[in-house]
């Protein structure tokens, strides 16, 4: 009997703790990072600045993990969505989130647990893998909700043509700029946790 209350208390105790002062200033200083991040663009010949909000989210998302990555996006997409020129280009306002790129902001958080997982599993060689195609991963799904919102509110552009148009102007990109967070991030999350 006394085992079996052992066993259900385990997961008690396995919780992680609530958040607390620290981790809330944390998550402030990583959606100023953010904020900076989303002002840097690479002007075009087209016209059409190239951004890299997506590193910075990347980045974000491997240095503090998933669980304080989200609460510093999700602050971040709060403060830019009430109106803070913090979102690229200097723009900001609810109309960001729910305007034809929009999808993409509020994908975040979920590319961002991607990029916070810490695989476990018995293969150092598999656990490096996933630590790339992890990331990579919630990019795509963060391309996928974005298209699917433009898509959706483009009058002139079908499911399909968006996506095409993603998976050449934006998706080599994005993933060749989420493959450059983790290797940054990684050895940047090293030295915070041991501050930490």
């Amino acid at each position: 009997m006394k085992d079996a209350q052992s066993i259900k208390a385990k997961p008690k105790n396995a919780v992680k703790r609530p958040v607390n002062t620290k981790d809330l200033a944390i998550a402030g200083m990583f959606a100023a990072v953010l904020a900076v991040i989303s002002q840097i663009s690479i002007p075009m010949p087209t016209g059409v600045p190239i951004t890299i909000q997506i590193f910075g989210v990347a980045l974000v998302g491997v240095i503090l993990g998933w669980r304080l990555g989200v609460l510093a996006t999700v602050v971040y997409i709060v403060l830019g969505a009430v109106g803070l020129p913090i979102f690229a280009n200097f723009r900001g306002g609810i109309q960001m989130i729910f305007g034809l790129t929009g999808g993409y902001i509020w994908a975040w958080p979920i590319m961002i647990f991607f990029c916070g997982l810490k695989p476990k599993t018995p293969i150092k060689a598999l656990n490096t893998l996933l630590l790339f195609l992890l990331p990579v991963l919630g990019t795509i799904i963060n391309e996928l909700i974005g298209g699917l919102q433009w898509a959706a509110l483009s009058g002139d552009m079908s499911v399909y043509g968006v996506f095409t148009y993603s998976m050449v102007a934006f998706v080599p990109k994005d993933v060749l700029l989420t493959v450059m967070a983790v290797i940054l991030g990684l050895p940047i999350r090293k030295v915070i946790q041991k501050q930490l």
